[in-house]
């Protein structure tokens, strides 16, 4: 093509609109932006070439180019031309090879290794003859459009799915699903989890507070000074909770603190009591408190094992936790304990709200097929 002077151009109010669109969009990459705006000001006759010019940051003959182009192939010109690149070094074979060598355990090639890294993967895939060579930056391509990340892992507990297991689970979705009807019945649902042996932990060291270029430093070393109990019971149709502090986290004073922690709900016709089976929730003694002192007006309904996901007092203790007990300093025990009576009136003003849960019984079902499919 001969450099000619940049010329305004044609420009369908369709092609304006997906113009205007991608430079609404704040995920659009600024080259895309640039050729947008180029394509928008060169309809305009009246638009200055040189100024444009300084305002995108292009030359008059990228304007130049980029015009022809949208003249040849229409919108697509904003878009970067295909480009072959450079051949690949490395085979499919090849590359199928060091995918499955990252899906296997070291220990499975004579390795003592936990996990693998990108740069053991090559190490070891050049000695074991699966490629002549390669570098661990393309071992890290390899694993990325496979969608292989061996650096990383979670915990997992697989649930036993049985037909005990979906009768509880159903139980506590059923309550989940028909909050409000039960409401309307004089019915109440709540949920009860406890965060044991929480640390009193007092640093030997002032925390230095953040300033400009510099984030919060909090002292490593600490003293110990026990720990605490925390029992809290969520109300499930305003997100409030209610609290206490325990000596021991056993069925005894679970027992001497569930009174005070229902008091409010006495006038109920039934409450739906979820919780998980921790040992003092299932254990004999607390059964029989609970029969003698209330009888059918409580209603308990345990998660099953493995599954205490389902309590919604767990996602409270979660979200309790981020705000009044990560950085915590406390000088002793009993400050711990002080702290935590007095943040559960302000998490209920500032924070408590009922929880969006969306999970149902289908879900459940579709859920469990799947698993045993």
């Amino acid at each position: 093509m001969r450099r000619r002077k940049p010329k305004t151009i044609k420009l369908p109010r369709v092609d304006q609109r997906e113009i205007q669109r991608l430079l609404g969009d704040g995920r659009t990459e600024q080259r895309l932006v640039r050729r947008g705006q180029v394509l928008l000001a060169m309809k305009n006759p009246k638009t200055v070439v040189s100024e444009l010019c300084q305002q995108v940051g292009m030359t008059r003959i990228g304007i130049w180019y980029l015009c022809r182009r949208y003249e040849t192939i229409g919108l697509d010109a904003i878009h970067d031309s295909f480009r072959s690149g450079r051949p690949r070094d490395i085979s499919a074979l090849e590359r199928v090879s060091v995918e499955r060598l990252a899906c296997s355990e070291p220990s499975g090639v004579g390795l003592e290794m936990t996990h693998w890294s990108t740069r053991s993967l090559a190490e070891i895939a050049m000695q074991r003859g699966l490629v002549s060579h390669i570098a661990h930056s393309t071992v890290s391509l390899i694993l990325q459009n496979a969608d292989l990340q061996p650096h990383r892992n979670r915990y997992w507990i697989t649930p036993t799915v049985n037909a005990d297991f979906l009768q509880r689970a159903s139980r506590i979705l059923y309550v989940y699903e028909r909050t409000e009807a039960l409401k309307a019945q004089n019915e109440i649902a709540l949920a009860l989890d406890e965060k044991p042996n929480i640390q009193a932990l007092q640093r030997t060291h002032p925390t230095q507070l953040m300033r400009s270029g510099q984030i919060e430093r909090q002292e490593f070393e600490y003293e110990r000074h026990g720990v605490v109990n925390f029992l809290v019971l969520l109300n499930i149709y305003n997100g409030k909770m209610r609290s206490c502090c325990l000596e021991k986290n056993d069925s005894e004073h679970l027992c001497k603190a569930l009174p005070a922690l229902l008091q409010p709900f006495y006038s109920f016709r039934r409450v739906h009591l979820i919780w998980d089976g921790g040992p003092s929730h299932t254990s004999v003694a607390t059964a029989s408190f609970l029969k003698s002192r209330y009888g059918s007006w409580l209603k308990i309904l345990s998660t099953p094992a493995h599954a205490s996901w389902l309590n919604q007092a767990e996602i409270l203790l979660k979200s309790f936790d981020v705000r009044y007990l990560q950085r915590g300093n406390w000088k002793s025990r009993q400050h711990l304990i002080d702290h935590l009576y007095n943040s559960a009136p302000e998490y209920n003003r500032l924070w408590a709200q009922p929880i969006n849960w969306s999970w149902t019984r289908r879900d459940l079902h579709n859920w469990a097929e799947k698993k045993s499919a």
